[in-house]
């Protein structure tokens, strides 16, 4: 098949663009500023790119280009997408909402289907469980990355086109070595943590994270790519349906004696202006716009996409956050000492 992946030089792009080469398939990586394209592992991966702009209309290509690269394509993966918590509606709707205008645009173009990577936060601030064909929310998202998301999904569920859409949780290293080539988003609040530059986080008493494993996602996307036809119209989320209790995760950075544990303040009892100048600052900069997934507890489904892939995330338990930890301190992310 051919496949042109958008968001190719990311970090979930670059591994998505790996396993649909080492499956037989022809794939083209769509970049922008970034034009180096690796796997999680930092190898590079050998495809061919093309160069563009997902805000832009026809991804700034002129007719001609926009139609050979149309017609020349059968599938688009589309993972191109701001997933910083801390940008403007504006920033958003460029790349977010109409990014994926855009790429839709050009799958009717070349009547290709449709992959669109989206999150499994779109359910926004809803707890228990949340199951892959909920309706989409209105309102109630803790942030704009999660209401964009959601409007993108809107497009593409109009769009009248073959299309998927696969929705990872909080997507962080592999699950054996607790590899990631990046070390962005979450893991910024993560080290502000662990380090004890940011002491204090408002947390409610039963509140979980979903973490799961990079390969996981990435092997699912795959198979979803592979198995469009049956896929269509669906949506299936990528998760480790094993919620994680805040108080685990952050006891697991406490048992480090290098390490500092958080103190968990209910959100009421918890004022940021209280907090020392310089915790403050970096509360607000960073940790405080993960604050809200400490507040809550989704509880994921993943009934659909078990039953197509035949695939199940593995245990992502107190162990497997002692390997990302691990493998943070390896790479020289984190202190060893």
């Amino acid at each position: 098949m051919k496949i042109l992946v958008t968001g190719a030089a990311g970090l979930l792009g670059g591994e998505v663009c790996k396993r649909l080469v080492a499956n037989g398939h022809e794939v083209t990586g769509l970049v922008h500023r970034n034009h180096d394209i690796r796997a999680n592992d930092g190898q590079p991966v050998e495809i061919a790119t093309v160069a563009g702009d997902v805000s832009q209309g026809q991804f700034g290509w002129p007719d001609t280009a926009f139609g050979e690269i149309a017609s020349a394509h059968e599938l688009i993966v589309h993972c191109a997408a701001t997933v910083r918590f801390d940008l403007e509606e504006a920033d958003y709707r460029a790349v977010n909402i109409d990014g994926t205008g855009n790429a839709l645009a050009l799958a009717a173009a070349g009547d290709m289907g449709f992959l669109h990577i989206s999150t499994a936060y779109v359910c926004g601030t809803r707890d228990g469980a949340i199951a892959e064909d909920d309706p989409l929310p209105e309102s109630g998202f803790a942030n704009g990355y999660e209401a964009s998301k959601a409007a993108g999904e809107r497009l593409i569920r109009d769009s009248g086109l073959n299309w998927a859409i696969a929705r990872p949780s909080i997507v962080v290293g592999e699950h054996e070595s607790g590899r990631i080539r990046q070390f962005d988003t979450t893991y910024a609040a993560f080290k502000l943590i662990a380090e004890g530059r940011v002491r204090h986080m408002p947390a409610r008493k039963g509140a979980t994270l979903d973490f799961v494993p990079l390969d996981h996602v990435a092997g699912g996307i795959v198979a979803l790519a592979q198995a469009m036809e049956q896929a269509r119209g669906g949506t299936f989320h990528l998760v480790s349906g094993q919620p994680l209790p805040v108080e685990e995760f952050t006891g697991a950075i406490g048992a480090y004696a290098q390490f500092h544990e958080p103190e968990l303040v209910t959100p009421e009892r918890f004022d940021p202006a209280m907090l020392p100048a310089l915790e403050r600052r970096l509360f607000k900069r960073v940790a405080g716009l993960y604050a809200s997934y400490f507040q809550r507890d989704p509880h994921f489904g993943d009934r659909n996409f078990r039953a197509l892939a035949g695939m199940a995330c593995p245990e992502t338990g107190a162990a497997y956050v002692r390997r990302l930890i691990d493998y943070c301190i390896e790479a020289g992310f984190l202190p060893e000492t």
